[in-house]
């Protein structure tokens, strides 16, 4: 199970106990956000893409969606989402628990921009009902990120 292996992961950091499991879905970011008790754009949403054959993930602000030509401009290729299926095999958490913790080393992660208006949010933990509050430094310490880029629109304009 998904959560568990997110669960090893953050007990090798001392962690495991802020993973937040919720007795309803949180695989949505409206779910999350209900879930949480938090604004939907403070849920950290985990996207996952296919650049030639290698799978990527982007960890967004959940107000925010890709810009088409910002991705085309950052990755060379057109956006492309990896199908449900090639989710739980390359990346291995299912759709609504997809995060970038407990991953494959091969899969590389990015952070957007939008999230840095936050002091916190919230990514999935491997699981359709789990999340887990981390700082921004902590995000990225903990997905091991390769970089901040910016490759979504739509949440400038999203009063917080």
């Amino acid at each position: 199970m998904s959560i568990e292996i997110v669960r090893k992961y953050f007990s090798d950091f001392g962690m495991e106990e802020r993973i937040l499991e919720f007795p309803v879905s949180s695989a949505t970011v409206e779910l999350a956000a209900q879930a949480v008790g938090c604004i939907p754009a403070r849920i950290a949403k985990t996207l996952s893409f296919k650049v030639d054959e290698e799978a990527i993930l982007i960890v967004a602000a959940g107000d925010a969606k890709i810009d088409n030509r910002k991705y085309k401009d950052k990755f060379g290729k057109k956006a492309v989402m990896l199908s449900q299926e090639e989710v739980a095999e390359k990346i291995g958490h299912a759709v609504g628990g997809v995060c970038p913790f407990g991953i494959p080393d091969t899969v590389s992660v990015y952070l957007d921009e939008s999230m840095k208006r936050f002091e916190t949010v919230f990514p999935a933990a491997g699981s359709s009902n789990s999340a887990i509050e981390l700082t921004l430094e902590e995000l990225m310490q903990y997905s091991h990120a390769k970089e901040w880029i910016d490759v979504c629109k739509g949440w400038q304009e999203q009063e917080v």
